[in-house]
């Protein structure tokens, strides 16, 4: 599978030969599970205390007093510890001990993340998650676009590339969530852009432009490729991170 190469001002350079894993199969089952996977890492454990609820000394009156048989206080008739009684423990509470993190065997999460680069490259694919770009993908660029400096540079590649619309569509995509997140610091939503992968060191420059997120190749994931699980993402690859894929 070949590509062409296209420098920053969006002319066609060269023509070259894509990694081998390009032609991986599409596998959504496997690239789904990778990404739950990767996100389960992130979940924080939380739960009640142990003796929540049934800190009393209370205890059933037994048989005979026409009355249930649940633990009442000493000095009255109130119910306690139970999960029915006010202030009574939580029949099946949150426990800490939950096992959170969702494992993965790593054939299978290598096979994932190889099939979520191949999809990078299906035009069909990154169309249907909403992405606006115009020519041919994978979208891949010389290595002068490692050197670009500033946010401006990186905005005007993106534009001769043809690519900048979906920054566009993301940034007009910002707002605020509709429910309980908007207190825990997650207060607005917003759709994913480009994705950078860079041979050495992530671009700098293009970190505050909406949607996009630039990465190395040493540190892709499944979850950069395949946001929600849904493979596809627009992908913008350096010709030297392609090199050293292989």
């Amino acid at each position: 599978m070949k590509a062409n190469v296209r420098s920053i001002d969006g002319s066609v350079v060269r023509e070259m030969e894509l990694p081998s894993v390009f032609d991986e199969l599409y596998r959504p089952d496997l690239i789904k599970k990778a990404v739950l996977s990767i996100q389960s890492t992130r979940l924080q454990p939380h739960g009640a205390h142990p003796f929540a609820g049934i800190r009393s000394s209370a205890v059933g009156w037994g048989s005979g007093r026409g009355a249930s048989h649940v633990p009442r206080l000493k000095n009255g008739s109130r119910a306690a510890k139970v999960p029915q009684a006010k202030g009574g423990r939580e029949a099946h509470p949150p426990v800490t001990a939950k096992i959170l993190v969702k494992k993965i065997n790593k054939q299978e999460k290598w096979a994932a993340l190889r099939s979520a680069i191949a999809a990078t490259a299906v035009s069909e694919l990154v169309a249907a998650r909403g992405h606006r770009f115009e020519g041919e993908v994978p979208l891949v660029v010389d290595e002068s676009f490692e050197t670009l400096g500033k946010t401006t540079d990186v905005i005007a590649a993106l534009t001769a590339l043809g690519v900048y619309a979906d920054v566009e569509r993301a940034k007009e995509s910002k707002k605020v969530r509709a429910g309980r997140g908007k207190m825990r610091g997650r207060r607005y939503k917003q759709r994913k852009s480009v994705l950078i992968v860079t041979g050495d060191e992530p671009l700098r420059a293009a970190r505050n432009l909406a949607g996009i997120d630039a990465v190395s190749i040493f540190d892709l994931d499944t979850e950069m490729l395949a946001p929600g699980t849904h493979a596809g993402r627009l992908t913008l690859w350096t010709e030297s991170a392609l090199k050293r894929m292989e």
